[in-house]
């Protein structure tokens, strides 16, 4: 009971001191209030909302029902479509985003080495895919299902096929040309912070680092350089994973909605059909709130993985 006591204790004065500095600083809460509000009203509210949501039967138009964790079990034991989708979400994760982040480090860091004016202009040319509106007309005009698809017509001029290849439409090939585009386009907002992350190391570091034995440059990179971009390595984790995950636009784009057997078939393309095409809100939240509960859980383990960068 002693121990109990003292930890109630220390509980409360913790707690006054926390008011007693929230008293002191509330011009700072004041300043604060207008981002924390609309933070709270699209941001915080929905993401309970859904959750809340996941546990009903809702379509919008009757009241909402509450059915336990019915949508969940229907979810996991008895729709294949979604398990297809997270096997797909999962593979394109797994793939695209960490080559995705490797790449977008690695040429950062060659750029990085660049005269100035050089290293604007590759910026600029890294950055350009994701933010360009007309991609997926570039990607479906080079995998173009006939002979007039420009890698259809490469493959058979050099005699490699005889029939052009339907890239959008067969199976086999759907997913890893949206994996493709995807990889390119991811190359954008991460990309961006590694520079500004390599663009802020203190040049001293490296003189001392050398001094201190460092050797070649990948012992300059491993022990003075990553451990001066954790906040921006986190950064393109989070950016990295979010993208992976909420892969939806480019297959639907390409390989249409639905595809064909489903084989480009992601979680939020999932989580689309059932919130925005049957409005079963309740299912549709169950997805997003399971995709939610992923994410999270994926970008606590780079958390811990970065924390041994440089140690």
């Amino acid at each position: 009971m002693g121990y109990l006591n003292k930890y109630f204790i220390l509980r409360k004065h913790n707690l006054q001191v926390t008011v007693k500095k929230m008293k002191q600083n509330k011009l700072c809460y004041l300043f604060l209030a207008p981002y924390a509000i609309l933070f709270t009203v699209f941001y915080i509210l929905p993401v309970v909302s859904s959750i809340v949501l996941s546990f009903t039967s809702y379509n919008i138009l009757e009241p909402a029902k509450f059915n336990g964790v019915r949508n969940y079990i229907n979810l996991i034991l008895d729709d294949d479509i979604f398990l297809t989708g997270v096997k797909n979400t999962f593979l394109i994760a797994v793939i695209t985003g960490p080559l995705g982040y490797i790449m977008a480090f690695l040429f950062a860091w060659l750029i990085n080495e660049l005269p100035r004016w050089i290293r604007t202009i590759a910026v600029i040319i890294f950055y350009a895919p994701s933010i360009a509106g007309n991609l997926y007309t570039i990607f479906g005009v080079f995998f173009r299902g006939d002979a007039y698809g420009y890698f259809n017509a490469f493959l058979i001029n050099l005699g490699i096929i005889e029939t052009p290849k339907l890239w959008f439409t067969d199976p086999t090939y759907m997913l890893p040309i949206c994996m493709i585009v995807i990889l390119w386009m991811s190359l954008g907002t991460g990309f961006l912070s590694f520079v500004a992350g390599l663009q802020g190391v203190d040049r001293s570091q490296f003189e001392a680092g050398y001094m201190d034995g460092i050797k070649n440059r990948w012992q300059e990179l491993w022990y003075i350089t990553l451990p001066n971009m954790k906040p921006m390595l986190m950064f393109g984790a989070v950016m990295s994973i979010t993208s992976a995950f909420g892969v939806c636009d480019v297959t639907m784009a390409l390989c249409g909605y639905p595809s064909t057997d489903y084989a480009a078939r992601t979680v939020v393309t999932h989580l689309f059909d059932y919130g925005f095409s049957r409005f079963e809100m309740g299912y549709a939240s169950a997805i997003a709130t399971l995709l939610f509960i992923i994410m999270i859980l994926c970008n606590k383990a780079i958390q811990n993985l970065l924390q041994k960068v440089g140690t």
